[in-house]
């Protein structure tokens, strides 16, 4: 079947205003922000996607599913547009992007039960400045926030900056609705637990538009305490000495909503106004009253254990305005395009790993070393820090931050600079029992090690594959690693 017969029998399934082939939509449909800059300047080297269509209902969307998997094509399911691992990066020609624009309900709002149902493409902004009104808080808060959609954060396995109390987007999901590539609608339904067998919620969450299509989801909801909350900031001596206060907090049964640890370089792009060139430990406390004075008690208890490390601590009001201006708008995200337009400046990428509290620091050291010691464009390199912010009674995560001066052509910029970081990123991550994805995903750009990551465990992983997707449409190359589509990895 080639486009033109695709487009026609796409709109004779919808509608013809459902179905978009404008050039530009689908030039910016042929990949996500992990390539901005090579898409900012136009040479992107993958093909354009076909078309986007955009259903209004799980119907329409197990429709254009089974239609795809009779013939044959690849499928992006879309809903956000955030994804910053190359997930909706195209690699295959006449791929048909789903798009979720059109499921925009939030269908309901169940106080009494606190939880809250939304359709794939419902803005988590949106449905959060509703809770809000009423004193509740989804307790999601993703940077992305302000442009993110429910379709695409439980695609994903999302977290929020408030995690190490709410956790991730799979401790909040109570139950959704999504369509395989055949066509069929399931509906997990919505309980607070449930013993049946293995928890099938968690064959949709995380897989990336590589399994199936998520068209509706129903989210925990919290109250919300904002006159309660709490922040702690600190000067500290180096990157193990925070590491051992957010650990002595967590294993002592304490949840503050938010624990974070800064290496001085990482320290010094986000807190230039207070670090005076220290690794920076924050923390905030927010619930009721009396579980955020315990909390606090239990912050100031790890400092002081551990003060010999902690040079000073910072005013709290530094770190309170922090916390209010740092997530991106889609305004951010327009300005930083226009700016890699004008400028050959730089890029800033990070590579979210985790692992257990003593071989964190292990990591983060030897991953430090190995890349001045031998990435080729070490020069070119204009900050390599790092910091962890989502920690676990087990364990906690480590971004890994560079930034470097693009002294190639924007099309080789992945090639020359990323990928040989990321690459030693996740081998010492792999070597040291860790993981390689704490959040953001395998996309396309990590699938080389999913195997790796998952070690004999990956049978189950690729017996999902052949049960949910025997023709192999959906997001050919996410996650799932793949040959044929090899040369789009260069």
């Amino acid at each position: 079947m080639d486009k033109n017969d695709i487009i026609e029998n796409l709109g004779k399934i919808l509608t013809p205003s459902q179905v978009n082939t404008d050039s530009e939509d689908l030039y910016d449909a042929s990949a996500d922000r992990y390539k901005k800059y090579a898409k900012v300047r136009r040479v992107l080297d993958v093909p354009v996607p076909a078309a986007i269509v955009y259903p209004t209902s799980a119907q329409e969307v197990s429709h254009v599913l089974a239609f795809c998997n009779e013939y044959g094509l690849n499928v992006i399911p879309r809903a956000g547009k955030t994804a910053t691992e190359g997930g909706l990066e195209n690699w295959k020609e006449n791929t048909i992007v789903i798009d979720a624009r059109h499921l925009d309900k939030v269908l309901n709002i169940d106080i009494y039960n606190m939880q809250a149902t939304a359709q794939a493409g419902v803005p988590l902004q949106e449905l959060e400045d509703e809770l809000r009104k009423q004193g509740f808080t989804t307790g999601h808060s993703p940077q992305s926030k302000p442009v993110a959609k429910f379709g695409g954060l439980v695609a994903t396995r999302s977290i929020g900056q408030f995690s190490t109390l709410y956790g991730g987007i799979e401790d909040m999901v109570v139950g959704l609705e999504c369509v395989f590539p055949d066509g069929h609608i399931s509906r997990i339904k919505n309980v607070a637990r449930r013993s049946g067998g293995p928890d099938i919620r968690h064959i949709v969450i995380g897989n990336e538009g590589s399994l199936c299509y998520i068209t509706e989801v129903t989210v925990k909801i919290f109250r919300y305490y904002p006159e309660n909350n709490r922040f702690y900031g600190y000067l500290v001596k180096d990157m193990e000495t925070g590491i051992k206060v957010l650990r002595e907090v967590m294993v002592n049964g304490f949840r503050p909503s938010v624990a974070r640890t800064y290496s001085e370089e990482d320290a010094a792009q986000h807190f230039y106004h207070f670090h005076k060139n220290r690794c920076v430990l924050l923390f905030m406390a927010e619930g009721p009253e009396g579980i955020v004075q315990a909390t606090c008690q239990a912050i100031e208890a790890a400092a002081e254990k551990f003060k010999d490390g902690i040079i000073e601590q910072v005013e709290d009001g530094l770190i309170a305005d922090w916390f209010n201006n740092l997530n991106w708008s889609q305004k951010d995200i327009d300005d930083e395009f226009e700016e890699m337009k004008e400028n050959d400046s730089h890029a800033g990428f990070t590579t979210e790993i985790s692992a257990d509290w003593e071989t964190i620091p292990e990591i983060y050291n030897t991953v430090i070393q190995r890349i001045r010691q031998e990435y080729p464009r070490a020069h070119d390199l204009t900050m390599l820090g790092g910091h962890s912010s989502h920690s676990y009674i087990n364990g906690t995560n480590m971004y890994f931050v560079y930034n470097y001066r693009i002294l190639c052509a924007p099309e080789d910029e992945m090639r020359v600079y990323h990928h040989p970081l990321q690459r030693i990123i996740v081998e010492e991550t792999l070597k040291l029992g860790g993981s390689m994805c704490h959040h953001h995903g395998i996309g396309k750009f990590r699938n080389e090690w999913t195997m790796a990551e998952h070690g004999t465990a990956y049978y189950m992983l690729e017996k999902l594959k052949q049960a949910f997707d025997p023709k192999g449409i959906m997001n050919f190359g996410t996650i799932y690693p793949r040959e044929e589509g090899a040369k789009y990895q260069k």
